[in-house]
């Protein structure tokens, strides 16, 4: 479910800078979240089969909020997923860089590169998924003043089609 919301809200959300550059887009995020999370359990297999997980995202400010930190810890039926994403801006190019780190194999992943554009976050990149080489396409969508979906996708055609494999409901905790 894709809702954008008025221009208004968003820049609430977003806050007055970000309209300007970009550097203050993730401004929004930072606090603790209860996150709810879908993934489906072998993508690009053809299976429908999706595990559900529930826990917690927190996301700090670095280097004057140039920068932040989210650190994953959600718990399922299949175990836990436990990462860390370092998000950084680049003002030469208005995009931000994700870099996700999976904890149970210390690996940091390719980083994705993007920006948001009428309070959507859309963000490409590569990566492997069973030695095969894939386009992923990760989306920040406002669903609320408190909520966001964060939904994440993979193309073996070079984008022409998506299969989405990861999809996190973040919910604001009170006082968070």
């Amino acid at each position: 479910m894709k809702t954008l919301l008025p221009a208004i809200f968003l820049l609430y959300a977003l806050g007055p800078a970000a309209a300007a550059d970009g550097q203050r887009d993730f401004d929004w995020e930072i606090g603790s979240w209860d996150t709810q999370l879908m993934r489906l359990r072998e993508p690009l297999s053809g299976k429908t089969d999706w595990i559900a997980y529930t826990g917690t995202s927190v996301v700090k400010p670095v280097m004057d909020k140039r920068a932040n930190l989210v650190e994953l810890d959600v718990r399922g039926p299949a175990g836990r997923i436990t990462g860390v994403s370092l998000r950084l801006y680049e003002p030469a190019s208005g995009e931000w860089t994700l870099n996700f780190a999976n904890l149970a194999n210390g690996r940091m992943t390719e980083p994705m590169r993007g920006a948001f554009k009428d309070g959507v976050g859309t963000f490409f990149g590569d990566d492997m998924v069973d030695g095969r080489k894939v386009r992923v396409r990760f989306l920040v969508i406002p669903v609320s003043s408190t909520q966001w979906r964060f939904e994440q996708a993979y193309s073996i055609d070079g984008g022409q089609a998506w299969e989405t494999n990861w999809v996190a409901i973040d919910t604001r905790r009170a006082g968070g």
